[in-house]
């Protein structure tokens, strides 16, 4: 079973920044290497929204539009780490942000949640002045 855990999140002014971090665990021996990690972000009322993924290698990446050009997706394979560098943070970046991992997709285009099997607990992200 993997685990993912996030971090990194908290209350941030408008223009702010911050690193998001997902960190995986499982059984002995293992390794993120073979999975595609995605973020997402959801806040009350309104559809989770698939904003970013890493393809297994780190080779590939995606954005959705809504963040493109302010969040960098990077990951530490010998860490079992994937972050997501936030910047340039406005005020409708504030969500509930998850990781999510799955072994089956085609890291072409901002995530879609049915492709991930695994998912963190979520990390609150506040951008407030």
């Amino acid at each position: 079973q993997l685990q993912l855990v996030e971090s990194g999140g908290g209350l941030v002014q408008p223009g702010g920044s911050l690193r998001l971090s997902c960190t995986a665990s499982g059984f002995s021996g293992f390794t993120l290497d073979y999975y595609v990690i995605g973020w997402f972000r959801q806040t009350p009322g309104k559809e989770r929204e698939g904003i970013s993924c890493i393809s297994s290698s780190g080779g590939i990446t995606t954005y959705a539009d809504s963040v493109k050009g302010r969040f960098t997706i990077s990951r530490d394979n010998a860490k079992n780490t994937v972050y997501l560098q936030m910047n340039s943070l406005k005020p409708e970046d504030t969500a509930v942000y998850y990781c999510a991992a799955g072994l089956v997709v085609v890291p072409t285009k901002p995530p879609a949640g049915y492709e991930y099997d695994y998912w963190g607990q979520g990390t609150q992200v506040t951008v407030s002045s």
